[in-house]
């Protein structure tokens, strides 16, 4: 796990956006963590948040010319890191979408700059991958290029119901399906190595056996 991964699993757990202990999940799991961005709701966690965003896409090398945040929690994720971005010396438009169309003033669904070039989507997590379509759509209608997909966290696991999983995770389904790259600040793996490593209280540690089995029951290759 490299030092920006260390960092953000660090940030979550202190900011307590990332929780241990029981939670059901959207597709009904009983999972032994909980990620929940919602929490970043003050200024200075959303100001951290959006660095890490924007350091996670610079380093992935790939070429974008705009951010794309779709409803809702993506708008504040994309506009925030377009500040980010800024302050890193790489000043780039975003543009968001609204759920239902504006009819007056100037109309539409799509707020901010207009929609062009290579765009990357930005959100929280990728549960079904629906964020995602509805947001590839969108750009393609707009005769834009969806490039890559900036995500906080891949739970790395296996999508689908129980019974019927299938052998790729919500994130890989994307990238198969649209051709292009999910890219997280962090994944399940990073956790799993936090959680093992010389920083994690022991009250943290006692989670890794619970977090080790889930893994192995609904993870990913």
């Amino acid at each position: 796990m490299n030092k920006l991964r260390h960092e953000f699993i660090e940030f979550s757990v202190t900011a307590g956006v990332l929780r241990f202990g029981e939670f059901v999940t959207k597709a009904g799991r009983l999972s032994p963590y909980f990620f929940n961005a919602g929490l970043f709701n003050d200024g200075e966690r959303l100001g951290k948040l959006a660095e890490f965003y924007a350091q996670t896409l610079l380093d992935s090398g790939v070429e974008f010319d705009m951010l794309f945040g779709p409803a809702y929690k993506g708008i504040t994720l994309a506009s925030a890191t377009a500040v980010a971005l800024a302050a890193k010396g790489r000043n780039v438009p975003f543009a968001y979408n609204r759920k239902e169309a504006k009819d007056h003033g100037e109309g539409g669904t799509i707020v901010g700059a207009k929609l062009s070039g290579r765009v990357v989507i930005i959100d929280d997590v990728i549960s079904a991958g629906t964020s995602v379509r509805e947001s590839v759509d969108l750009i393609r209608a707009h005769n834009a290029t969806p490039c890559a997909v900036l995500i906080a966290l891949d739970r790395m696991e296996k999508s689908g119901a129980e019974g019927a999983l299938s052998n790729l995770s919500a994130v890989q389904e994307v990238e198969q399906n649209f051709g292009m790259p999910v890219l997280p600040i962090a994944n399940l793996n990073d956790l799993f190595a936090y959680l093992s490593g010389p920083v994690a209280s022991a009250e943290l540690a006692a989670f890794r056996t619970a977090v080790a089995t889930y893994r192995e029951r609904y993870g990913v290759a």
